[in-house]
């Protein structure tokens, strides 16, 4: 192997790397190197080269070099947060460049000022085979002049990469709404590991690059693949093929973030309203109002608390035993690993179970554990070599220019974070803090936001962090409001402070005076007090005050959630979305699988209603077990019963469980409904396939429903109320096609409102045409969780609401309090009104009247 010689990029000052005022440059987590603070303004290449990537902030470049070679230069220090201002790039990713080109010119006047300093690593991330035989002297350096001088290190440590050569390969579009971030990442790694094949992933933009092993979660989320990217599998070994197929097909299905591939994302990085600069370290005011970004809406007064993240003991130095330190490494990990299991089954079914089956994968990334284990053998102790492989990892992430994959970093920091305690054989100390408390952090980490108890934590507030991030996530699952981004002043909150945090409204008020306090004590004790009263009176059976019956059910997603909505006053489950057995997974569920979780849920319930919906797929949710062609317009296409009309393998198991289920359970108890229907004839196609499995199988035939979601079946309920036996109304859908707005199209979703004047004509129409064959009428969509659409509907003639399960005590209590013929006056004025502005005027002013 010859030696490797990189140029000055830069005329300036040469420094070594621990001299950079930055942990991750100056600990050399990212690699080997040295430093240049410039003296003039023009980046160049040190060496003959091909630019890797150019970050979006132009502001860092990788080039790879002869041999493979990887070396990243990082102009000034948090200069990515300038987006790109005083930068110009001169080259792109895939270019080939010789010694001495012009990479990148920087405006030192605009740039200098505004950050923390311009010194810029240059870094060799990749050495392979190769290490630093020579450097350079520090101090005064000409650009050009010998900075570096790279030799063999292990001349076997680059073969592996040369030995694979694949034998099967797709290049695909990715679907996924936030690109390969953590979970999806950590699912396809999952996969791949159950063929007998080596799989490897590179962006198409870059078909030059090294192909990553996707093996490793972390490679792949480092590559920053974003929606709409296009991107190679490659595979050898046996089962080559195989794989790439598997792989392709459980891309295509979108893992649960799928977005159509003709829409563009909407920008997550632009929040509703811009963060303090993180500069600004002026005093707050008393009553000062700090802007922030919302993680997780709702409404808290309490005192500013702040919550470190402790420390564990780190041990720097190792035994000296490397196969010592590699054992007990191994024993720690393995205690890591079982307990984040045990904690996702306890979690089972939430978004923290999901979250914490994403960083079980990641301890089984390969790359990291390869990177944990050459650095033990060189001689780091377990503790060293963890940090340093998840911190560059954080790094690596941090540089992404999609803010999604960029706030991934932080679930490498939790985990380094966590294994350290077991690596130490302790746990964390116990979190202490005062009633009411409103945390403020600089930032935090997923297992901080988890182990937070929401009776004693009113609220969160962090200086950085992003409204997409795990924490941004548990946060909202625990009821928990939040802000993020909040910048830096928010550091000054002094202990005890009285704040107001209106996380909807995306506003922290500091130590308001006392007439805002008082009236802040007030909007927030009346919220408490009818959440309070609802949920106590959850049991009581939902009936106007004039004696109207309305019940009131819960929507469900999955077995788990059946249990805690009967808790929160379900009356039954007026839609059981079947998606969640047969998306996600390589092949549908039988027959008996089905049944199985059907009669559990049935059990759940103990006797109360059960509507199961016919599977709703298609469009927006495709299966790869269930091919379907291109279309050009998915959502007027081959989706909810006309899959399964043209499918019948996938029908009939799904009839026959809903009937197995129903005869174990009370009489009339289970229900089907079938989804998207526009014609009488689609329901008599259904009837006579769920009549004939009931006489096959000697058991009566359940209740059949239509589900109104298509103004045909509003304008047509008449004739399908004669021959069904209950319609009930999906309002997502029901809006987006009579508005003609597309709910997934960032373009339009902004206007769709539920409760514009002539969606509420539609559902009126509805009504009248089921009350003239004497059948009933529910509403299962998003407007059965809109207090301003509860006496609307029912004025209508609704008389089942099946709502989001943590609504049904508050729409349980609206509906105790209203008077079904207050609500026929409301809906009769309303059907009058020219916008959905106007409507929600005149049912606020209800509401109100009745809620005070």
């Amino acid at each position: 192997m010859s030696s490797l010689i990189l140029a000055a990029p830069f005329d300036g000052w040469l420094s070594p790397l621990d001299d950079v005022p930055d942990p991750v440059f100056a600990q050399t987590l990212l690699g080997d190197g040295m430093a240049i603070d410039p003296l003039d303004g023009t980046l160049h290449a040190p060496a003959d080269g091909t630019v890797v990537s150019v970050h979006a902030a132009r502001h860092a470049i990788t080039l790879r070099l002869a041999g493979g070679v990887e070396v990243l230069m990082h102009i000034g220090l948090e200069t990515v947060r300038l987006n790109g201002e005083g930068f110009v790039a001169h080259v792109q990713a895939g270019d080939t460049v010789a010694a001495g080109d012009r990479l990148i010119s920087v405006d030192l006047g605009t740039v200098a000022p505004r950050v923390k300093g311009m010194i810029t690593p240059i870094v060799i991330t990749e050495t392979a085979g190769h290490a630093v035989i020579e450097r350079a002297v520090p101090g005064c350096i000409a650009r050009g002049a010998p900075l570096l001088v790279l030799g063999s290190a292990q001349a076997e440590s680059a073969a592996p990469a040369a030995a694979f050569a694949a034998t099967a390969q797709a290049t695909l579009r990715l679907p996924l709404a936030h690109g390969l971030h953590a979970r999806p990442a950590a699912r396809l790694a999952e996969l791949a590991k159950s063929y007998d094949a080596d799989v490897r992933i590179v962006p198409a933009a870059t078909p030059q690059a090294t192909p990553c092993r996707l093996r490793s979660p972390s490679s792949v989320m480092a590559l920053g693949l974003r929606h709409g990217d296009e991107l190679t599998l490659l595979a050898s070994g046996p089962a080559a093929a195989a794989v790439i197929e598997a792989l392709a097909d459980l891309i295509a299905t979108g893992m649960g973030e799928l977005r159509p591939l003709d829409q563009q994302a909407a920008p997550t990085s632009a929040p509703a309203h811009k963060p303090a600069e993180s500069t600004d370290t002026s005093p707050i005011a008393p009553g000062e109002r700090l802007m922030a970004v919302t993680a997780a809406a709702g409404y808290a007064i309490g005192q500013a608390a702040w919550l470190e993240r402790p420390e564990p003991p780190r041990t720097a130095h190792a035994s000296g035993d490397a196969g010592a330190e590699i054992a007990h490494f191994t024993q720690a990990l393995a205690a890591f690993r079982t307990a984040l299991e045990q904690r996702a089954q306890e979690q089972a079914g939430s978004e923290q179970a999901a979250i914490l089956t994403a960083h079980r994968q990641l301890l089984d990334d390969e790359d990291i554990l390869e990177s944990v284990g050459d650095a033990m053998a060189r001689g780091d102790s377990a503790s060293l070599a963890w940090q340093r492989t998840m911190q560059a990892r954080a790094a690596t992430l941090r540089a992404a220019p999609d803010p999604h994959i960029a706030q991934r970093a932080d679930d490498f920091i939790d985990l380094e974070w966590q294994l350290q305690w077991h690596l130490a054989g302790q746990e964390p100390p116990a979190v202490s803090l005062p009633e009411a408390a409103i945390v403020i952090a600089r930032d935090l980490v997923p297992s901080q936001v988890a182990a937070l108890s929401p009776a004693q934590v009113a609220g969160l507030v962090t200086a950085q962090g992003g409204p997409t991030s795990h924490v941004a996530i548990i946060a909202a699952s625990k009821g928990i409001p939040a802000l993020v981004a909040a910048g830096q002043r928010v550091l000054s909150i002094a202990p005890g402070t009285p704040l107001l945090l209106d996380a909807t409204g995306a506003t922290l008020t500091v130590d308001p005076d006392a007439a805002t306090w008082a009236t802040a004590q007030a909007e927030a004790a009346r919220r408490q007090a009818r959440k309070a009263a609802a949920q106590a009176a959850s049991g009581l059976e939902g009936r106007t005050s004039d004696g109207l019956r309305i019940e009131v059910c819960a929507n469900l997603g999955k077995r788990s959630e059946a249990a805690p909505a009967v808790a929160s006053g379900a009356e039954g489950c007026g839609l059981l979305r079947t998606e969640f057995l047969f998306l996600d997974r390589a092949s549908a569920p039988d027959e008996d699988e089905q049944t199985a979780d059907y009669t559990a849920i049935a059990q759940a319930l103990d006797g109360r209603p059960l509507i199961i919906r016919l599977l709703d797929i298609g469009g927006d949710k495709p299966a790869p077990y269930l091919p379907m062609a291109a279309e050009e317009n998915p959502a007027l296409g081959l989706r909810g019963i006309r899959v399964g009309l043209a499918q019948r393998e996938m029908l009939v198991p799904q009839l026959r469980a809903v009937l197995r289920a129903g005869a174990g359970a009370a009489a009339g108890a289970v229900k089907v409904m079938a989804p998207m229907i526009a014609r009488v004839e689609e329901l008599r196609a259904v009837r006579a396939a769920l009549d004939a499995e009931a006489a096959k199988l000697g058991v009566a035939a359940v209740p059949l429903g239509v589900m109104v979601e298509t103004p045909a079946a509003a304008v047509m309920a008449d004739a399908l109320a004669a021959e069904c036996d209950f319609l009930s109304i999906g309002t997502n859908d029901l809006t987006q096609y009579a508005l003609a707005m597309d709910r997934g199209n960032p373009a339009v979703a902004g206007s769709i409102d539920g409760l514009d004047p002539a969606v509420l004509r539609l559902i009126g129409l509805c009504c009248e045409g089921a009350q003239s064959h004497g059948k009933w009428v529910g509403v299962c969509g998003g407007l059965a969780s809109d207090p301003l659409a509860v006496p609307i509907l029912i004025g209508l003639g609704v008389t089942e609401l099946s709502a989001a399960p943590a609504m049904v005590p508050e729409i349980k209590a609206l509906v105790r309090a209203l008077s079904a013929q207050d609500c026929r006056g409301l809906a009769s004025a309303v059907l009058q009104a020219s916008s959905a502005a106007q409507v929600r005027v005149l049912a606020t002013q209800m509401i109100e009247g009745v809620t005070q």
